[in-house]
């Protein structure tokens, strides 16, 4: 079929009306530019027409606190209400892991101390072997021992009450909007663009609704982190449930279940394996917010590495930064090894005891352990003298680095910046006619994907525009843009070579999985040190921060294009360069498109962290809104960066999914 016929049948246009187009569009904009000084709202909006819609949103989340009253409580007591149960769990697990209890019976006082942390050491890694084998014992026994070792595992223990509190609130909420939006094809439509807004929005935009809705606290902090951390369930609850096999669903039936019996005993059971996977993303999800959270009374380690920087440790900071990642490694691990792990056989006819061996042995070890604690204090707490830190070596290092290759630090920086990012950033920011750039992007929505998401980009867009927020947005376009083609120039070849060398596998992997999860803060703190504030320090933790993604997509791609093909391009005389080039690189563009997608989620979601060195864009805007408890001016400006997240991801989406027509790979 031709591509008129193919064009015709999708509703997009033929290829040669979007050249005209493209070129009509081109045109309105240079004369758009050429007559800025008699239509100056075509580079600006004007002020006086700006939507004050974030007046609008401060007033009323003001209303619902201060005014709001249901007769016999207020909103405001029952928002703190909530806090107050959720507080409950909260305070237990604290007590459990990190602060433990104090008893008072009349004038007796009984304090009981938390579990020990060479019991909870022993039980991680004793969990480890039981799940998988040795490698991951001692890859558990590794991360959990670096806590201890250096004197970070107080502020673990209190970042892990916030997760086993947050995650199976986050997991249960998940579950059921999930088995909701499965039953009601009406619902999930509904929750279809709450669910891409959720992900998109800048978590540092709900903290301040947060602060006004639950105070100051970790419990504030729990809730934002439950925001953040549920949309990937509810994703992977509504796929889970629809690749249930159909043969169970009629098995279901004949069996007389009814609906609620059909979903939660057959259909949640069945999709157990896949929701495991949406837990795990939960997990780690909940874990990535621990810094952020801090900035509203979290505690734990996100405090501790916010107070290294605001104090200028650096090393300190990396040394917390580095503790939350072997933490979340090690809870990553457990889980994935708990979901994958082969499911016990029953035995109904053996004793209480014989069945729970594990449960009552672990009992007694933390029993046996606190009594002997008594007697010998390091086996009930890790002795400040037994700790070790290399902080005050790390910043040494990092100012001799600093010091020796300031030069050419210096040259590197200063090239980029007036060569690149500059013109770049001036072009978008004050030479760019809004209408052409919004016109332009709806025409290549309707090229992609027809109407639909022509008018989906323009809306989007045209909120960008009437919120006076569209100069904010270039700017952020401009380093967002920059930083995934760096990003992308890095990441692609990476790729290729971990998919080409089982050799260059083994390094790069194991790299990328530490890059992953590393704090987005902890890109920061050496940047600062080597490039001091500004744009192009922005620019490197952006890249660091996003280079993960197109790796790992690029080496996924590579590695799924059929070996049949790859031998008929052998067969056919190809050189390997040409096989790479002219065969696997055009398979695998799909692939690879959808990785420089997740590459601008990623770099878009650094803004609000890049903001702590001085950018001035819609992220910078947020953390002022942030520190003045604006909570219309954050979430408006929050809104404006998934407004760019939406129709990146919407145009990516859709090219990728026109590559894969092209090619054959999809219908």
């Amino acid at each position: 079929m031709s591509d008129a016929a193919l064009a015709h049948r999708s509703g997009r246009p033929p290829r040669s009306l979007a050249q005209a187009g493209v070129l009509a569009i081109l045109a309105l904009g240079a004369a758009l530019y050429w007559l800025r000084e008699d239509l100056p709202w075509a580079l600006a909006w004007p002020d006086a027409w700006v939507l004050p819609l974030k007046n609008w949103v401060g007033a009323f989340t003001k209303w619902l606190i201060n005014d709001l009253d249901f007769g016999v409580f207020t909103f405001k007591e029952f928002t703190r209400a909530i806090a107050a149960v959720l507080e409950v769990p909260y305070d237990l697990v604290r007590g459990l892991l990190s602060k433990g209890f104090v008893l008072r019976f009349g004038e007796t006082v009984l304090s009981i101390p938390p579990i020990s942390w060479l019991v909870l050491l022993g039980l991680a890694t004793w969990a480890g072997w039981r799940l998988k084998d040795r490698g991951l014992a001692l890859l558990v026994f590794c991360c959990l021992g670096y806590l201890a070792l250096f004197g970070r595992w107080e502020g673990a223990m209190i970042t892990l009450s916030s997760i086993v509190v947050a995650v199976p609130l986050g997991v249960t909420g998940g579950l059921a909007i999930g088995v909701l939006g499965h039953r009601s094809p009406r619902v999930e439509r509904a929750i279809t663009p709450l669910l891409d807004f959720m992900q998109t929005v800048p978590i540092f935009a709900y903290l301040v609704p947060m602060l006004f809705l639950f105070g100051f606290g970790p419990v504030a902090a729990m809730v934002a982190t439950m925001i953040y951390a549920m949309p990937p369930m509810v994703r992977v609850t509504l796929l889970a449930l629809k690749q249930v096999p159909p043969e169970v669903v009629e098995f279901g039936r004949m069996a007389g279940c009814t609906r609620r019996q059909m979903n939660w005993k057959v259909l949640v059971p069945a999709a157990a394996p896949s929701l495991m996977v949406g837990v795990n993303q939960v997990i780690m999800l909940s874990l990535n917010m621990v810094i952020i959270a801090a900035m509203i009374g979290a505690g734990g380690l996100g405090h501790e590495v916010l107070t290294a920087m605001r104090a200028l440790k650096f090393g300190a900071g990396i040394e917390a930064s580095l503790a939350i990642a072997f933490l979340a490694i090690a809870v990553d691990r457990l889980s994935q090894a708990y979901a994958t792990r082969k499911a016990p056989a029953l035995a109904i006819h053996e004793g209480l005891w014989r069945r729970h061996r594990a449960l009552w042995v672990g009992l007694l070890a933390i029993m046996l352990v606190m009594l002997l604690g008594w007697l010998w204090g390091p086996l009930q707490s890790y002795p400040d003298d037994w700790q070790i830190t290399a902080g005050s070596w790390t910043d040494r290092q990092i100012t001799a680095l600093n010091k020796a290759w300031f030069d050419e630090l210096e040259g590197v920086k200063n090239f980029l910046l007036l060569n690149l990012m500059i013109p770049f950033k001036r072009f978008l920011s004050e030479d760019l006619p809004w209408p052409a750039a919004v016109l332009l992007l709806a025409f290549l929505g309707w090229r992609l994907g027809g109407w639909r998401l022509a008018a989906i980009v323009a809306a989007l867009l045209g909120f960008l525009v009437v919120t006076g927020l569209w100069q904010l947005a270039m700017i952020s376009v401009y380093l967002v843009g920059t930083g995934v083609l760096f990003a992308c120039l890095i990441g692609i070849p990476l790729g290729v070579l971990a998919a080409k060398s089982r050799a260059a596998d083994r390094v790069i992997q194991p790299v990328i999985d530490t890059l992953q999860t590393l704090p987005a803060f902890a890109y920061l703190m050496p940047a600062v040190v080597l490039f001091r504030v500004g744009d192009f320090t922005a620019l490197i933790a952006v890249v660091a921060y996003a280079v993960v993604a197109p790796v790992r997509y690029t080496a996924h791609g590579l590695k799924q294009v059929s070996p049949a093909l790859v031998e008929a391009a052998i067969t056919s005389g190809c050189t390997p360069r040409q096989r790479l080039f002219k065969v696997e690189l055009p398979l695998a563009l799909p692939q690879i498109l959808l990785g420089v997608n997740q590459c601008i989620m990623l770099a878009l979601s650094m803004l609000v962290i890049t903001a702590l060195v001085g950018t001035r864009d819609l992220g910078q805007e947020v953390y002022i809104a942030l520190t003045k408890a604006d909570p219309g001016r954050g979430l408006v400006a929050g809104a404006g960066v998934a407004c760019i997240a939406i129709v990146a991801d919407r145009l990516m989406q859709a090219w990728a999914r026109e590559r894969s027509r092209r090619l054959g790979l999809a219908s």
